[in-house]
């Protein structure tokens, strides 16, 4: 009986072999294994917008939980234009010092750090950006939360272009390994390929080429800027999933064009604040919630099957997002050539170490205990009143998950028990708090910049 005992074991250790295997990028660089921690937004940095010793830990924390390669979330490339407030920004005013040293924790596990950057566009609430920004001033309905946006001038685009090249050279000089740049979830360039949002008649509107080509003009300007040893990374949807949307087809073409720019990763992921695909929400609201929550349990890894085409067009390595909690569906992911990443998100703010535990065989499969406050066990009111409970549902969520960020930022474990209405009610708290503290800083600008 130990025998076959000993056996059983050598054959999950061996399949987990593809996991552990190191990957070398296009630009040289070898990450340790094929684990990421995908990008998750933090909300730790100062008043000044730089980052905390809570990032340091937090961060140095992940170092060590076993993922090859992490990745940040939503470093913003505008003072003026954030996802929330507490993003760390690069944009004239960045602590050089205070973001080594976050480099530097981020790789004590022998990992690679690769700094995320975005620009939040539209999708910037209200309590901490005064005047957003987008292709076209198509406004976000989302609970009033959004002002409508300002289009971008011709001026204006170019700085967007600018500012992602600096960034990317400040991180690049603080010690961090790569860069991506955040072309998904909504953002500003997610919102310049899609025709929803980008209505614009001149060369950045029209035609996929023309929506493309600030994205393709970004990507272009960083990979010069930072020389060819340097990580480039794209974070891309494979679709928005809203009628009239950025189409499938579309990423395709996309990520064709993106072969030619000599990045080293493409993540893929997809949909936004409306249609949260990113979150493993279908959007569907004819479904019976309970029904779309256990189909969520059910199938893993929700954006293989968009992989599977985009591999077709792709020549750069393929990191895929979304889903995944067992280590048969990782290794079976990759066992199918179309991926050679595995992104990790929401588990690692409950269990930061699960990468080791899943490579030690101290468990096969990631819990995720904020998952099933999701729903609220399918308690959502009226079907008439679906929508906009919907989005609070998610929002608190969420919430929940910023939650145990904090609370690793500050030393302490995470929560597993933490009820959904205090994850929500101390992110609520967090945000407005952070927002009062930053919108001092932002006044001492002499002047809002170029547009």
């Amino acid at each position: 009986m130990a025998t076959n005992d000993n056996n059983a074991l050598a054959s999950v250790d061996a399949s987990l072999d593809s996991l552990r295997e190191p990957l070398t990028l296009p630009c040289g660089q070898t990450l340790p294994n094929r684990i990421a921690k995908a990008a998750m937004t933090e909300g730790l940095s100062d008043a000044g917008m730089n980052p905390t010793p809570a990032l340091e830990t937090l961060y140095r924390r992940w170092s060590h939980g076993g993922a090859g390669l992490l990745i940040t979330g939503n470093v913003q490339i505008d003072r003026w234009d954030l996802e929330r407030p507490g993003n760390v920004v690069i944009d004239g005013a960045a602590d050089p010092r205070a973001l080594s040293r976050w480099a530097a924790a981020s790789k004590e596990g022998g990992n690679r750090v690769w700094m995320q950057l975005s620009h939040a566009g539209r999708q910037a609430p209200l309590y901490c950006t005064p005047r957003p920004v987008a292709p076209s001033a198509v406004g976000l309905k989302l609970l009033g939360a959004y002002r409508t946006p300002r289009a971008l001038t011709r001026q204006g685009i170019e700085s967007v272009v600018e500012r992602f090249v600096h960034a990317a050279t400040v991180a690049r000089d603080a010690g961090f390994d790569g860069v991506q740049v955040h072309g998904a979830h909504g953002y500003l360039l997610s919102e310049f390929l899609s025709p929803v949002t980008n209505r614009r008649s001149d060369d950045y509107g029209g035609s996929l080429e023309n929506r493309a080509r600030l994205l393709l003009e970004v990507v272009r300007a960083v990979r010069a800027a930072v020389g060819p040893e340097f990580a480039v990374g794209v974070k891309l949807n494979s679709a928005d999933f809203q009628k009239g949307g950025f189409t499938n087809e579309e990423c395709l073409q996309v990520v064709r064009w993106l072969s030619e720019c000599d990045i080293d990763l493409l993540e893929i992921s997809g949909g936004s604040y409306e249609q949260p695909r990113l979150l493993g929400h279908s959007g569907d609201e004819s479904q019976a919630e309970d029904d779309r929550r256990e189909s969520t349990k059910r199938r893993e890894a929700y954006f293989m099957e968009y992989a599977a085409l985009i591999r077709k067009a792709a020549t750069m390595p393929l990191m895929v997002t979304g889903g995944f909690r067992s280590g048969a569906a990782m290794v079976e992911a990759l066992a199918s050539g179309d991926t050679d990443v595995i992104g990790l998100g929401r588990p690692l703010c409950v269990d930061p170490a699960f990468v080791n535990r899943l490579f030690e065989q101290t468990t096969e499969r990631a819990e995720d205990p904020g998952a099933d406050l999701a729903y609220g066990g399918g308690k959502l009111g009226p079907r008439s009143s679906i929508s906009a409970l919907r989005f609070i549902n998610i929002f608190s969520q969420m919430g929940w998950y910023y939650m145990q960020l904090m609370r690793m930022g500050r030393g302490a474990e995470p929560d597993w028990n933490m009820p959904l209405w205090k994850g929500l009610f101390g992110h609520v708290k967090a945000e407005l708090s952070t927002a009062w503290r930053i919108r001092s800083f932002q006044k001492k600008a002499k002047t809002l910049d170029a547009e």
